[in-house]
């Protein structure tokens, strides 16, 4: 970082230097910070977390323009050196899960592999524009479309409806999808970004696992007339499904108007925008303050919110990565970000 910068990093903590403010927070990359740097030390611990059964969510947050797309790994790719370096979260993310979760064995462990653990993945991406749900994965002309619906299960789970929901198969599935879905994301050109996300969107990876169980005599709980016998050896036991869910949240960019000049569709956008990051600060608030504890959690403010609470009040595993500018053209934004992301830190 140079001189002129704002900002001035120290191990965990950052300092804004005008303000004499300084934010302490888990983990810190500075400009030179490599993409594998920042997946290594953030997102593959959670993979494997993903892999165990966990729920996962990692959510980029930041004014437009400042690299929340390309941390995430939601822009559209190619196959040279370059762009293989520059991968984001996502593309490493689904390299990591596919290479962990069906590495190569011997023929006779396969086979045996095989037998006794079962997995399928599946791949859904929504944004939501304007305060609605468009499903990026739909071919079908929006008209004709059934209509993206946020529910909520018997034990509080959020799921959506009219989601198309599909398999892959390998990560180069997985990034066909990826790609297929960001062409269709809703952008448009501010002052402040020629090609700026006008959407929230969420990339979603779907893991079912079945894994078989012997059971170990009288202390299984089902009674022996109704155990499964053994795809190998007729031993009885139980088929154990897991499902576990990983949100990739890739937020439009905090703007104001005044700076992207925005008329029009874009300040209607714009409008929309800060009305679903403003509705996710309030959350943020009454889950990290510790005085707000009995306080109700405005999660139905927005469909943002609605979609992220799982990720924000239940038990899933959820990472923050909020991107800044060191530029002081930038400092409002700035600290407006470091704030934010400071008061989501409190959540416990």
């Amino acid at each position: 970082m140079s001189e002129a910068d704002v900002l001035k990093i120290q191990n965990s903590s950052v300092n804004v230097v005008s303000h004499q403010k300084t934010f302490t927070f888990d983990y810190v990359f500075g400009p030179n910070s490599t993409q594998d740097e920042i997946f290594v030390t953030l997102a593959s611990p959670l993979i494997h977390k993903f892999i165990d059964g966990y729920n996962v969510t990692i959510l980029a947050y930041g004014q437009t323009s400042s690299g929340k797309t390309y941390t995430m790994g939601t822009a559209q790719h190619g196959d040279d050196a370059d762009d293989i370096q520059n991968e984001g979260i996502i593309p490493r993310a689904m390299s990591l899960l596919f290479e962990t979760k069906f590495r190569p064995l011997s023929v006779a462990s396969a086979l045996d592999d095989m037998r006794r653990n079962k997995s399928s993945i599946k791949v859904s991406f929504v944004e939501i524009y304007n305060e609605d749900l468009v499903d990026l994965l739909n071919p079908t002309p929006p008209s004709e479309r059934t209509p993206v619906s946020i529910r909520e299960d018997s034990k509080g789970q959020i799921y959506w409806s009219g989601v198309r929901e599909l398999a892959v198969e390998n990560t180069n599935d997985v990034l066909n999808f990826l790609e297929q879905g960001t062409r269709n994301r809703a952008t448009g050109s501010t002052d402040m970004n020629e090609k700026s996300s006008r959407s929230h969107a969420i990339f979603s990876v779907t893991l079912r696992q079945e894994k078989w169980v012997p059971s170990s005599g009288s202390s299984s709980p089902i009674p022996a007339s109704q155990r499964s016998p053994s795809p190998s050896n007729g031993e009885e036991g139980d088929w154990v499904i897991t499902h576990s869910k990983f949100h990739f949240v890739d937020l439009a960019g905090s703007e104001r108007l005044k700076r992207t000049a925005a008329e029009g569709d874009r300040r209607k956008e714009g409008i929309n925008i800060n009305g679903g990051l403003l509705a996710l600060g309030n959350v943020i608030s009454a889950l990290g303050d510790p005085s707000k504890k009995s306080t109700h959690v405005p999660y139905r403010d927005s469909k943002l919110t609605r979609l992220l609470q799982d990720s924000l009040g239940g038990n899933a595993t959820t990472l923050m990565i909020a991107c800044v500018s060191p530029a002081e053209y930038n400092l409002i934004e700035t600290v407006n970000t470091l704030m934010y992301a400071n008061r989501a830190r409190n959540i416990r």
